[in-house]
């Protein structure tokens, strides 16, 4: 037989010093160098288990001690166990109470007549391994709720079938307006426009039929006081309490498309005013000058210069016509940019 070369950490809870010390027995067969901790009463085993200096890989305990058994030992036991794993040793043969312990919490539960080293060995190693594992799992959850509640972006949970609000985190209630209680009540449905279901019915199609690891996109959504905002919305498939779902993350985009519109809109006079400045402006400036260096270069009678001198005064008008154009689309262009730096 090999033997376990690991230093696990045990504690032994068991008053009958022949059952201790044939457990004491079996445990040095498969293990090189077992720390065992022996303690005959429960309340010996409470300065134990409460002591931060020990950390037990797991407990044997019996269930008939001096100063407590049965169901409120184990119960107390457990409490105060908290991650470490707890085999139950026991001569009674009751497979409810056995079923029922393991119910509570229990790791395993051995009848000590067919205990042999091997056994006890497995049931050690296998217990201790679940106990990791079951461990890695909560604090993985842990994490992922952490991640979820806390998480400064609206984030959702929503059923894949009937697109109902699984779960919702605190910033999307904040940003909605909804409590948690209405959201649990509603559907995607109840904060999309109604014109907008059609594109919510297509995208969720979509991504239920590919079942794509990631997707995102743009969309109108309503808030409680039923004002529209736009919303950039990433969204990866998981697999919650059972259900086909879909976790959400939210990005209220609004005010930073209205400021990329209102650049847009000022991009669009300002395009406008360099046309007029490069093409309209110079038909009547070029008019003008070739009329002075007419007068210039030539001699004309009176009755001639009188003839273009409207032509001169028409050319004028129409350039400080479009002076003031260019003047009056410049201020509405400076107007849209501070009313956007004002809203954003």
């Amino acid at each position: 037989m090999i033997i376990d070369k690991r230093p696990y950490h045990i504690l032994v809870i068991e008053d009958n010093m022949g059952d201790f010390i044939l457990i004491d027995d079996y445990l040095h067969e498969t293990i090189e160098n077992p720390q065992i901790i022996h303690c005959q009463t429960f309340r010996q085993s409470v300065d134990v288990i409460k002591n931060p200096s020990i950390a037990l890989d797991v407990i044997l305990l019996d269930l008939t001690l001096p100063d407590k058994s049965g169901e409120k030992l184990v119960y107390d036991i457990l409490s105060l166990s908290l991650e470490c794993p707890v085999i139950i040793l026991s001569g009674n043969n009751n497979v409810e109470f056995s079923v029922h312990s393991i119910t509570l919490g229990i790791s395993d539960y051995l009848l000590k007549d067919d205990i042999r080293p091997t056994s006890l060995y497995k049931s050690i190693i296998y217990c201790i391994e679940r106990s990791k594992q079951t461990l890695a799992l909560k604090e993985s959850e842990q994490r992922y709720s952490q991640l979820f509640d806390l998480s400064p972006q609206p984030m959702w949970v929503y059923d894949l079938e009937t697109y109902r609000f699984l779960d919702v985190n605190l910033a999307a209630i904040k940003h909605y307006g909804f409590s948690y209680q209405d959201f649990m009540d509603m559907t995607l449905k109840d904060i999309r426009p109604p014109e907008d279901l059609e594109i919510l019915e297509a995208s969720i199609a979509s991504s239920r039929e590919e079942s794509p690891l990631f997707t995102k996109g743009i969309f109108r959504h309503y808030n409680k006081n039923k004002d529209i905002i736009m919303v950039e919305i990433r969204a990866n498939p998981i697999i919650y309490q059972g259900r086909k779902a879909r976790i959400v993350l939210a990005n209220d985009i609004t005010e930073k498309l209205k400021y990329v519109h209102s650049i847009e809109a000022k991009n669009k006079q300002l395009s406008e005013i360099a046309w007029i400045q490069s093409h309209l402006v110079r038909a009547p400036l070029a008019r003008i000058m070739g009329i002075v260096n007419l007068l210039k270069n030539s001699v004309y009678s009176n009755d001639e210069i009188q003839e273009l001198i409207p032509h001169i005064i028409s050319s004028a008008n129409e350039l400080d016509g479009l002076i003031m154009e260019i003047s009056t689309k410049t201020y509405e262009a400076k107007n849209n940019q501070d009313e956007s730096q004002v809203s954003s």
